[in-house]
């Protein structure tokens, strides 16, 4: 099974915004070295706790400083932006990482409704066209043309060209998806797996072959932390926890150190809360993790995972990693790929 990254760009406290977005292009150049199959980036807007807020240029720097690794978007939330200056950006990415993007799309607005209206002026009606934007979209970046803009492309050409997913939390995206032909990303750790199961089932279920994908193709992203104990582990997705609860009461700051989370404690009613999510949370020791992993991916019959992974120490976010990677023999995996290539 491949495993694959998708890094939000997490602030910290007692660190600046600006060195989460480097300890991203670290984290990628890693997850290359460890055998990860792809490495997303997300877009979220005016929310402290993640500063990953333009996909595209993190994308070029991180293609800049790899050479196998695919990367991509998860994802461009759609409705802010012109569906070709999108197709422009991401074959021009192509065009510095041939053969190795990907374009997911999201419809959400990534942030809040006052901030998706400095975004777009139209935010209030913006996400109404989504699926004419994807369509656009879907023409212009594998070089075509839109019926709708005749002798309009996206340059530069070339003989690659992104490889588009939808992403998404509901019924929506999977249907969106099944429709295009697209391969689909449902947000496991957004909802805590809530709607999962439906929506893989409807994607499968709806889904119209498209040339590049004669199949359907789903994955899951899910929220995991590996450490060499399971109460180091434990502690460390305190920061996360914290976060969560702090999440639900419109408090977003940045992530809080495991000892100062500690420190504070929680409620009753947040253990509350907590309990609900630990249920559906993959943490503990490398064999623990992968365990629980692999039965997810046969019980949605997945080919791929993408992981999100959170710490206040980015050295234990990469050794999570690492484990995961040798967990699931990932470095052999991809050697082995390569010669029979």
């Amino acid at each position: 099974m491949k495993l694959s990254v998708i890094d939000q760009s997490p602030a910290l406290t007692g660190r600046s915004e600006s060195e989460s977005i480097r300890e991203s292009l670290a984290l990628a150049r890693h997850a290359e070295d460890l055998g990860y199959h792809r490495f997303w980036v997300s877009e979220h807007h005016n929310i402290p706790a993640i500063v990953g807020s333009a996909p595209e240029v993190l994308m070029a720097a991180i293609a800049a400083t790899t050479q196998r690794i695919r990367i991509g978007s998860a994802g461009v939330m759609l409705p802010h932006y012109s569906a070709l200056k999108v197709a422009e950006q991401f074959r021009t990415l192509e065009a510095l990482a041939p053969g190795r993007i990907d374009l997911g799309l999201g419809r959400a607005p990534g942030g809040d409704m006052r901030t998706a209206q400095a975004l777009n002026p139209n935010a209030q009606s913006a996400a109404d066209h989504f699926p004419q934007q994807v369509f656009d979209l879907h023409a212009w970046s594998q070089g075509g043309e839109c019926a709708s803009h005749r002798g309009v492309h996206a340059h530069p050409h070339g003989p690659f060209a992104p490889e588009m997913w939808i992403l998404g939390s509901s019924d929506y995206g999977a249907q969106l998806a099944a429709h295009f032909g697209l391969p689909y990303a449902f947000a496991y750790f957004f909802t805590d797996g809530e709607g999962a199961e439906q929506a893989v089932a409807l994607y499968r279920r709806l889904y119209k072959p498209s040339e590049r994908h004669p199949k359907p193709e789903p994955t899951l992203c899910v929220w995991a932390f590996a450490a060499d104990t399971e109460a180091e582990a434990r502690r460390h997705a305190l920061s996360r926890d914290r976060w969560r609860v702090d999440r639900q009461r419109g408090v977003f700051g940045a992530l809080q150190s495991p000892e100062a989370v500690a420190a504070e404690g929680f409620s009753a009613a947040d253990q509350l809360t907590l309990d609900v999510m630990h249920k559906r949370a993959f943490v503990g020791s490398a064999a623990k993790v992968g365990s629980q992993l692999r039965a997810l991916a046969d019980e949605f019959d997945l080919q791929e995972l993408v992981v999100n992974t959170w710490s206040h120490d980015p050295a234990a976010r990469c050794h999570s990693y690492a484990l995961l990677a040798q967990e699931f023999g990932l470095n052999h995996l991809q050697t082995h790929a390569t010669r029979t290539a």
